[in-house]
């Protein structure tokens, strides 16, 4: 696997990981137990995608210096196009975390230890589907084609179910679960178990995040294999990933309450699949420049962004007259 990651790159970046998330708990544990304010979600969503572009700056200073001018725009542009896109399809996550808080009730002063387990987890799955789509890239190059044609069909399966409601009764892991387990019908503060009349329970916090794991799974399946369609470098394609992943919590709360108002986001994030999926197809015919699929991608989130707001103030207009 060819990369500009060195040891230290890789040593460095896991010890930032470690210690990013190391001050998140701590702070959640000082806070407690508490609902997130918009003000409180968009200084840490700040923050988040402050370090992102300062990772990316200090990455362009190095690979400068290193590699060369050519380079260091070159592999600056990857991770900012990979960071784009996975932070856009991370949109889609929360959308889904809305549901699941929705539909079992979550406490909103519990939401926040549920992201934040969720997205431990998250960083140690696609680090590991990372390093092995990599590997079998680098073995096996006409995966590009089946990764290609897979977020092509994703895309298209996007466009059409975009604005249908999931049905979360219906999800068979929680058929699975309630099955084999015995689940509480009432949260116990923030805790996983609970026991009743001598029994242990599970409490519906727990089932929420099976089910957020279980998410990011499949997320993890469209997402990896788009941004391995930017660039093949693993470096790159973790430390995009993890930037965008650390900023979810922060983002959810953000959005959380503006959900409804980013309707047609979703196919907007189809196109980009589409798009990108048709990028890998080309790669071994016509290699679309990075800089084109930045500027493709960009426009393609910030139009579906721009007309979802125009069309609910559209509608609010419409229903005030």
């Amino acid at each position: 696997m060819e990369t500009i990651g060195t040891w230290w790159m890789w040593a460095g970046f896991a010890v930032f990981v470690v210690v990013a998330i190391a001050v998140d708990l701590l702070v959640m544990e000082r806070q407690g137990a508490h609902k997130v304010t918009m003000k409180e979600a968009l200084n840490w969503s700040l923050l988040w995608f402050s370090l992102a572009f300062v990772f990316v700056g200090w990455l362009w200073w190095y690979l400068d210096g290193s590699q060369g001018r050519e380079v260091a725009n070159t592999v600056s542009m990857q991770f900012i196009t990979g960071y784009l896109v996975e932070k856009s399809l991370s949109v889609d996550n929360i959308f889904v975390f809305l549901m699941l808080f929705t539909y079992f009730a979550v406490p909103a002063e519990f939401q926040k230890r549920a992201l934040i387990i969720g997205i431990i987890g998250a960083i140690v799955l696609r680090t590991v589907l990372i390093l092995i789509g990599a590997w079998l890239l680098a073995t096996f190059h006409w995966l590009l084609y089946v990764f290609g044609a897979f977020l092509v069909i994703t895309g298209a399966k996007m466009w059409f179910a975009a604005g249908q409601e999931a049905d979360i009764a219906t999800n068979p892991v929680l058929k699975f679960l309630k099955k084999r387990i015995r689940i509480a019908d009432r949260f116990d503060g923030e805790k996983l178990t609970t026991t009743i009349n001598g029994v242990k329970h599970y409490t519906p916090l727990f089932v929420v995040l099976i089910l957020i794991g279980t998410t990011d799974i499949i997320f993890a399946v469209d997402s990896i294999p788009a941004i391995f369609a930017i660039t093949s470098d693993p470096f790159i394609v973790l430390t995009a990933n993890v930037f965008a992943i650390l900023g979810l919590r922060a983002l959810y709360f953000l959005l959380a309450d503006l959900a409804s108002r980013f309707h047609l986001l979703a196919y907007g994030l189809a196109l980009v699949l589409v798009f990108i999926g048709a990028k890998m197809l080309m790669i071994d015919f016509y290699k679309i420049p990075i800089g084109y699929a930045l500027l493709v991608t960009a426009t393609l989130i910030a139009g579906s962004i721009v007309a979802s707001l125009w069309s609910t103030s559209g509608r609010a207009r419409s229903s005030d007259a």
